[in-house]
């Protein structure tokens, strides 16, 4: 008698190997949930060649799908307490990524701070983080605007319990880290991946410097001034009558910036409200002291210091022409001993000309630095 149930067998059978089958289709790029695993892309970052090295941190190396999440995050006004305000909305591509002209951001709450918006540019060479330096990491400074009372004004735990309920982000964080797991780790994580890629090399000066390009004379002539110290003889013995900015901003490696927190003569001790660095350190020979900023696209990014005081290049200059007012802490680079560096109003001019020339338009413009809109898998 032929065996009814045979069939059936075979057709079972062939059902179990079509879903098997299917489901190793799919388990590269598998829906969150259910222990899923992924292998992220790594992703090479092109360095200027007038640049030196990236110091990548080992433990959080760069992938396609990691700087992808963190480019969304960036964005994402669900990281604030309202869902009206991202990272992003106090930094503007325009504006090299600094706050619109502001002299200070407003929050969510409609109060503002106290410190102008840093430029977001060639972080990844950065060895502190805000104006006073109180963040080590790039992945420890991007945490603290979110819960800032005055910036974005939320939670981690709120903040994360809202991408966990998109439909998309849980799949990106599974993509970009290999397993499941929406932490505020893991956020800080990609956005600083992305933020690491946000590099700024292709101003006129670094054509000029690949020599693809040539500078005017008030350009070349306010580029020597940066590397000359400042002042005239007899106020400055030995004086070269330059601009003194190779001190703080030197051109080597690219970034036109050391980095260091220095007090650069704003005000008298008597009229200091902000502390800066001391404030983080607690050491008096720390007080007034801020991070020095880049030159790189600063013609981009007024208003200018830690306070935004100076609306304007000439401003600036101005106030380094000066001098500065001494006080226990001032930079020894400053000179307000010596009638200040004593710069004419044609060598301001070739100064300024010069700083045009550090303003990177494909940078601004890159779309790859711009909103991506809402999050996608695709």
């Amino acid at each position: 008698m032929r065996n009814k149930t045979f069939p059936i067998v075979i057709m079972l059978l062939g059902m179990v190997v079509m879903v098997a089958a299917c489901r190793k289709e799919t388990e590269t790029d598998p829906p969150a949930g259910g222990g899923a695993t992924y292998t992220p892309t790594p992703y090479t970052l092109a360095i200027p060649p007038n640049f030196s090295a990236m110091p990548i941190p080992a433990d959080n190396p760069f992938t396609v799908e990691g700087i992808r999440l963190g480019r969304f995050l960036f964005y994402e006004e669900r990281l604030s307490g309202n869902n009206t305000q991202s990272c992003a909305s106090c930094h503007a591509p325009a504006n090299a990524f600094s706050d619109h002209g502001l002299q200070f951001s407003v929050g969510i709450d409609g109060i503002a701070g106290n410190r102008n918006s840093m430029v977001l540019q060639n972080l990844g060479w950065e060895s502190s983080f805000f104006w006073d330096g109180r963040a080590a990491t790039l992945e420890q400074q991007v945490l603290e605007p979110v819960e800032n009372p005055i910036e974005m004004h939320e939670t981690w735990p709120n903040a994360l319990a809202k991408l966990l309920a998109d439909e998309v982000y849980p799949t990106l964080f599974l993509r970009a880290f290999g397993t499941e797991g929406v932490t505020k780790e893991r956020a800080a994580m990609a956005m600083s991946q992305f933020l690491r890629t946000m590099i700024s090399g292709d101003s006129k000066f670094d054509k000029f410097q690949r020599g693809e390009e040539l500078l005017t004379i008030d350009e070349q002539l306010g580029f020597q001034l940066t590397l000359l110290e400042g002042g005239l003889p007899p106020a400055v013995p030995l004086g070269q009558g330059g601009a003194d900015c190779f001190h703080c901003h030197p051109h080597g490696g690219g970034r036109f910036t050391d980095g260091i927190l220095r007090n650069n003569g704003l005000d008298p001790q008597a009229a200091w409200t902000d502390l800066g660095l001391y404030d983080v350190t607690g050491l008096p020979s720390d007080r007034a002291k801020f991070k020095t900023p880049s030159l790189r696209n600063v013609a981009l990014s007024a208003p200018y210091m830690h306070d935004g005081r100076f609306q304007t290049l000439e401003q600036v200059i101005e106030h380094y022409n000066s001098g500065g007012h001494p006080s226990p802490t001032i930079d020894p680079n400053m000179k307000f001993t010596t009638g200040g560096l004593q710069l004419t109003p044609e060598k301001k001019v070739q100064l300024i000309a010069f700083l045009h020339t550090l303003t990177d338009t494909a940078f601004v413009n890159n779309p790859a630095f711009h909103d991506p809109g809402p999050p996608t898998l695709d």
